[in-house]
């Protein structure tokens, strides 16, 4: 049975561990503020998200993210223009308040009552890989019945987490499994 890769990339294959890939396309799914924090329109969705609820202002304070009223009404008209350590502190915020609360929702989603989500699986690019070592990795789809885990944790942004919980599914590949730790692209729709 094949093991986790230890020196992945030493002869030129490319690509990205499949956990990643998954954690991407639930963030694609998720459907973040388009706009970026830089212009004043995605900095005031970000706030207003944020401060909207008693629920998010919550979730914002304990994530540290505590302004004060002055601050939020000079960042809201733009007389304040807030430093870079605090818009990454917004960002960070307003991405783990959204991924909380969407969690629930994509996790019915993918889950479909039991059915599952079907998923496409893309091998590395091996075509910087020398001709004698590149191996014969086909695409492979496989359908995922058991999402739970792996919302959670993206939803947390525990990278450890998703990576086991990503293999376990992986292993219904059988004995090629290891052949798919890493790769170009993990695909999926809700």
């Amino acid at each position: 049975m094949p093991e986790r890769n230890i020196e992945f990339g030493k002869y030129g294959a490319r690509g990205l561990k499949g956990h990643e890939a998954v954690a991407r396309q639930q963030d694609h799914l998720a459907g973040y503020i388009a706009t970026p924090i830089t212009a004043r329109r995605g900095l005031t969705a970000r706030l207003n998200y944020l401060t909207r609820t008693a629920h998010a202002r919550a979730a914002a304070a304990a994530l540290g993210f505590t302004p004060t009223k002055a601050q939020l009404k000079g960042w809201r008209d733009g007389s304040i223009t807030p430093r870079r350590a605090t818009l990454e502190k917004i960002e960070q915020a307003y991405r783990t308040v959204w991924r909380e609360n969407v969690a629930r929702y994509l996790l019915a989603r993918l889950n479909r009552e039991g059915r599952g989500t079907r998923v496409e699986i893309h091998p590395v690019n091996q075509s910087q890989v020398d001709r004698p070592r590149q191996r014969v990795v086909e695409f492979r789809t496989l359908n995922v019945r058991r999402w739970d885990r792996i919302v959670a944790a993206w939803a947390a942004g525990d990278d450890q987490e998703l990576d086991d919980a990503w293999v376990d599914q992986v292993i219904d590949l059988g004995s090629q499994w290891g052949q798919y730790e890493y790769v170009t692209n993990v695909g999926f729709a809700a």
